[in-house]
């Protein structure tokens, strides 16, 4: 947070998500505390028969929940949003484990027979040394975060199986999906749900701080130009705009793989379990060039 000409200025976009999520946890009882959001998560997770593991990388300890009954068929993975970043307005969350964890709904719809589910660094999960508040705050698609999460899948990968990878990220875990997806030769298609794919046009659009320390998918969004794509972006979404998505499928140049569903009524928070039960089965056709 900074100061300027005496008004408050907040780092990171999450500030206005977390004026929506503070409405809602006065609503909802696994908003009190963390452990109340693991357990609500844990129950999301058993009624998908996805198993609760704890996947130890260099940096990070992360949580994902896991169903792998077919190695010889693609894996779906799933990259949660940004979490419960901002306590209020003035003050990040001393946790960001999410309530509700969007991804993980998303991920308990998909019946394929592999689907694992990863949490962001410190979500879900108890007295890792190296959860400090800018990891869900201005560095939360950092590098190294970034590096993590590609870690933990690897890791995954090479001790369950399975071929192929199909990223799928809610929010601005469609952030760190487009920046894995650059990096692993194992990746046969990327879905995004409400996205975050341009990190500082949203910071721009909210007239809030850089983040100049964070990766920006639409920087090197031209390097997924041959990865079949769908995006589906919330007609009333105003935290991650529509425009967002189609910024990011522009900067890949032409020909690319993409293209956007704009799913009617859906807000960044609302609407997308309803909607995922009709697209969780839609993979995008695509002709690389």
């Amino acid at each position: 947070m900074s100061n300027n000409g005496g008004q408050r200025v907040f780092k990171g976009a999450g500030v206005l998500r977390a004026a929506l999520l503070l409405a809602a946890c006065a609503l909802v009882a696994a908003c009190a505390s963390p452990a109340g959001r693991t357990a609500a998560a844990a129950r999301t997770a058993a009624a998908a028969a996805l198993a609760r593991e704890t996947v130890a990388t260099r940096l990070f300890s992360l949580a994902a929940f896991v169903r792998i009954t077919d190695p010889s068929a693609a894996v779906s993975v799933y990259i949660e949003g940004d979490g419960l970043a901002w306590a209020s307005r003035h003050r990040p969350s001393p946790n960001p484990t999410p309530a509700p964890a969007t991804g993980l709904h998303l991920a308990a719809l998909d019946p394929a027979p592999n689907v694992v589910y990863l949490a962001r660094p410190c979500q879900f999960v108890d007295h890792d040394p190296a959860c400090r508040v800018a990891y869900w705050t201005d560095l939360r698609y950092a590098r190294e975060v970034v590096e993590s999460m590609n870690e933990a899948l690897d890791r995954i990968m090479a001790q369950r199986g399975g071929r192929g990878v199909r990223l799928v990220g809610y929010s601005g875990g469609g952030a760190i999906a487009a920046l894995l997806a650059e990096r692993r030769p194992d990746v046969v298609s990327l879905r995004t749900v409400a996205g975050n794919l341009d990190v500082e046009g949203v910071n721009r659009h909210h007239r809030v701080c850089a983040m100049p320390l964070s990766l920006n998918p639409v920087d090197t969004a031209w390097r997924l130009a041959h990865v079949p794509q769908i995006h589906f972006v919330g007609e009333n979404d105003t935290v991650v705009p529509p425009f967002i998505a189609a910024r990011f499928v522009a900067a890949q140049g032409t020909p690319n793989c993409a293209r956007i569903v704009t799913v009617p009524g859906a807000t960044h928070e609302a609407g997308w379990e309803q909607a995922w039960r009709g697209h969780v089965q839609a993979l995008p056709p695509c002709t690389p060039p």
